[in-house]
Formats: structure tokens, sequence, C-alpha cells
């Protein structure tokens, strides 16, 4: 089962806010998500001893591959373990541990290995340690997180094929599965160290082995992970620029805001919204807003009135979700007409931008909202929707969305439910049953709109809630990702995205940028949110 039900809990966990006004809608605005536009920040101009950085989700669970589905696991685990793939800043996917990716037949993955690479122990990864590490997700016995039927559940085969080669087989057409080679599912770890280390891989006790620029140094737990740069890596281009890199895990707010202030901390990524205007106007350092693939989000569970597109909508086009963006997130969000947000189009833009630009628009409609209502029979009942309680931005979020429901006759009931239980939502049935949605923050995990759309879409994905079906937009989605051609995936994807968002089965609010502060000690990491599968903190040095 994928974990990315603590995704949604995790995020809010560092977002404050304020009231909601009602600023005028700029047209296009939606679309340009002018917010957030950087990819990287200065170059370094030298190296230096130590980084101390936040992780404002709180401590890893796990550095296992396998288990590093969430922001806290990965933020850390993408400078210690490869994988074959490489998502950039710019996020574009190119080679990372495989030298190339072939893809001589519409079922088959060839990968080429680079030779010389190796592990922190010295040891050379060899084509043997690839083939264990991709069946290590397939194995029902080893919970991987990343396992699933439109992942692993595609995948027949995968074998040695030569000295430095690796073969993976499917079992129907997938051209998304080779971006997915650049997550922890096409991670490498040493054979031999996993083996022996059992059940304690990726553990503070027995750590990992991988080929990162930096190493695992030590892990106290409840305190903060030490990482020292890997001499011997094998990219010279990308080595390391800090010695060390220390990471803590401060959650609260204002604590953070304060460490950064005072250089405690010397770098974070997704700081406070409510220290926005405090980190711009600091003295010590530069807030960045960075290009991002997150949204956040009403997912419908298909109950009570909500079960009707029509009301749905309704809710949709009287929700402001600019007054959203502009107050609940300081200006460092951009409301969204799709759960694609365009800031993951990296490709074929024009015909993502285009199929975009004819949705359902982000301005406020109440006369409009008021005629699918009546359509849908002026629905009496409640539509309660969850959130955790412990997180105010939600809280906040669903004041507007039932001031909304009010102008329109709809009667929404936020509910907040405890973080500790929160998390089945987006696992089991019987924990939604009796709520018509709950919220999230979510991302894509690779810039392909099509991998996030089929998760949502897909009868057998763990992600499709509310048991959407639509046999024609099944048959699109087969089409599309046997599709090698960029641009006639994109018209495939985009029909997929008009149809889906026809219905508003989740009901997108605002797509939120990626929030970087670094002191003026140092500068590199990338703005854009590549974070949790890019080795980011190799690239953090000396700003003078």
């Amino acid at each position: 089962m994928r974990k990315r039900a603590f995704v949604a809990v995790a995020i809010a966990s560092v977002i404050s806010l304020a009231g909601c006004g009602k600023p005028a809608q700029s047209p296009s605005a939606d679309r340009s998500a002018a917010t957030g536009t950087l990819v990287d920040t200065p170059a370094p101009k030298g190296d230096v001893d130590r980084v101390t950085w936040n992780v404002p989700y709180g401590e890893p669970t796990s550095l296992d591959p396998l288990k590093s589905y969430n922001y806290p696991e990965n933020e850390v685990l993408s400078n210690l373990c490869e994988s074959l793939m490489r998502v950039n800043p710019d996020f574009s996917v190119t080679p990372g541990l495989a030298e190339s990716a072939d893809h001589p037949t519409p079922t088959t993955w060839v990968y080429n290995l680079r030779k010389g690479v190796k592990f922190w122990d010295g040891k050379e990864m060899t084509a043997d340690d690839v083939v264990f590490s991709l069946k290590r997700h397939l194995d029902p016995a080893e919970g991987s997180y990343w396992a699933g039927d439109m992942l692993t559940g595609n995948i027949a085969s995968v074998k040695k094929t030569g000295a430095y080669q690796v073969t993976v087989t499917l079992k129907k057409p997938d051209v998304v599965i080779n971006d997915y080679m650049a997550t922890p599912l096409g991670a490498v770890t040493e054979a031999a160290f996993t083996r022996q280390a059992g059940a304690k891989f990726g553990t503070p006790d027995k750590g990992v082995m991988c080929t990162g620029p930096f190493a695992l140094k030590k892990w106290d737990k409840g305190s903060q992970v030490t990482l020292v740069r890997n001499d011997a890596y094998w990219d010279e281009s990308r080595k390391a620029k800090a010695k060390e890199f220390d990471f803590r895990f401060i959650v609260d707010p204002a604590t953070l805001t304060n460490a950064l202030k005072t250089g405690e901390i010397d770098g974070s990524y997704d700081v406070p919204t409510d220290a926005v205007d405090q980190l711009s106007n600091a003295t010590n350092g530069t807030l960045y807003l960075g290009k991002s693939m997150q949204m956040v989000a009403i997912i419908g569970t298909g109950d009570g009135p909500f079960s009707d597109p029509r009301v749905r909508t309704a809710l949709l086009m009287a929700t402001d979700r600019e007054a959203i963006s502009k107050t609940v997130f300081a200006g460092t969000a951009a409301p969204l007409r799709s759960v694609v947000p365009p800031g993951s189009y990296s490709y074929a833009s024009k015909v993502y931008e285009d199929a975009y630009d004819k949705l359902l628009p982000t301005t406020v409609d109440i006369e409009g909202a008021k005629k699918l209502v009546q359509e849908a029979g002026k629905p009496s009942g409640p539509i309660t929707i969850a959130y955790p309680s412990e997180r105010t931005v939600y809280e906040d979020i669903l004041a507007e969305v039932q001031s909304a429901g009010k102008k329109i006759g709809l009667d929404i009931q936020p509910k907040g439910v405890p973080s500790a239980r929160y998390g089945a939502f987006f696992s089991d049935a019987e924990a939604r049953k009796g709520y018509s949605g709950f919220m999230t923050t979510n991302y894509f995990d690779v810039p392909e709109p099509l991998a996030f759309l089929r998760n949502h879409i897909d009868p057998g994905s763990a992600e499709n809630y509310d048991k959407f079906s639509a046999p024609e937009i099944t048959a699109l989605l087969d089409q599309a990702s046997a599709e090698n051609d960029d641009t006639k995936r994109a018209e495939f994807t985009a029909q997929i995205e008009t149809k889906y968002m026809a219905k508003t089965p989740w009901l997108p609010i605002v797509a939120p940028s990626t929030r970087l502060f670094m002191n003026s000690k140092i500068t590199g990491a990338p703005a854009s949110f590549v974070y949790l599968y890019y080795p980011w903190a190799a690239a953090v040095g000396s700003a003078k």
C-alpha cells in the first residue's frame, strides 16, 4: 500500500495563516503561477565545513528506499541513495546511475549502468545490486510503499542481461515507469549490506549503504541526522560542497522562524507561510519562491450530496480560491483549476496550457453555482469535510469553503479529526464513512501529468477514493501510457484531464510555491520542488 496518506498530514504542520479576504481576480493569473517560478539559487563560491538544515515535517521514520514515500524521509534520503534516473531542478528526467535507458520494444526498458560507481564502503555497484534493489519492491513480504497495480504490478520481470545491464520487462506498455526510476522505486542499495542488515536496514542502528554524494555518518534518533561528504563520489561535477550536513527536525512554526532569523538553522524548505513577511525582510538571508508540483485539494468520497458532480462543481465555483492563495498562503500560492498544477508541465507545455485555459475558471460565480445546485435538486443534507484538527491551515481553507456553501444553499460542515487517525482516510474506506470529502496536500512524484491523473482515475488505484469509473477515460489512459511521442501523449493526457475535471472528483484549491530560506552564509540549493528525489544538498556551499 502506498503511503500518500502522511503527506497530507505532514505538510500542514508548518503552515499558519491569516483570515480570508476578497481580492480581485486577474485574468489568467491562475495558470501563470507567477508566485513561484525560480528553479535555482545563486551558485556557491566555495566549500563550507558544515551546514545545519531543518526538515519541518519531523524526523524520518526510515531511510530504506522502500519505506521512503514522504517528505521527512525523502528530503534526507535523496542525498544518500541514488536512482537509475534523476529528476533535475528544471524537472527534466535524465540518466542517473544508469548511463542510458533504452526502450527497444513497447514493454521493455533496458538500463545500461555506469561503470566504476562505488558504494561508500568501496565496493563497486553491479547489475546484481540493481536487480536486487528493484526486486525488493516486487516482493509483497518487503511491504514497499511504492508497490501498486500501475507500477510494480505491471512489471513482469527484472533481469541482469549483461555485466552492466538490467532489463525490465512490463506486462503492458508504459512510458511513465521510466520517470519513476528517478524516485526511490529506482534507488540502488548494496545487496550484501541490505541482506545483512535485514529488518534493521534504514534504521538508526544500521543505516543504509548507497552511492550518493553524502554518506550517513550518524543518526541520533530524536535529535538529528548527520551526513558526511563522499569524497570518492563518482560524479566529479556534482561533488558535495559541504563537508558535513546536519538535519534537524523543528516542526513548530514559531520556533523554526526564530531559528532561521537567529542563524541557529542555516536553511529550510517549506518555511511557515505566516513567516513569509518576516523572512522576506530578514537581514541575514533570502527567501526564494520556487517552481512547484504541489497542490491543495478537497477529495470527494462519493458520499451524500457530494456524490453529485454538479454539487461538487457548484461548490468549487463559489469558493474564492484567489482569496485563499493570497491570505491563507500569504501570496505564495496560485489558485488552481485542475488537479494537475501548471508547474508540472515538463514537455508539450502549449498543449497542456491550452487545455488548462479551457477548464472551469477560478473566478467566483455565485449565480452559476446556484443554478447547478438547483439542477441537482437543492440537496439539504450536510456535506461533512474532514481535516486534521491540529492543522489550522485546513480549518481556514474550509472556513472560506463553508462561507461559499452558504451563499449557494449548501450545508458545508468542516470536521477536525486527530492526525493520529487522519492518515487512515487515505487507506481505509471505513475511516472515510460518513464523510463527503477530506483535505489533502498532494504532490507529483515525477513531472508527468499522466502519472498523477492515472493515480486518480485507474479503477485499481488506491487514490481513486470515490471509485470513479469512466471506460472511455480508462481507454485513453492506456493509449497515453503507451505513447512515446511527447506531443501525442500530452494530447491524450489533456483529453483525460478535461473529461476528469468535468466531474470534479477532487476539488483543486491552490498550487503552493516551494518556499526556501537560506541565510547569507550559504547558497546553491535548488529553488524548485525537486528536493525529494534530487541530491540537492550537494549543491549547497559557501556564498562568500
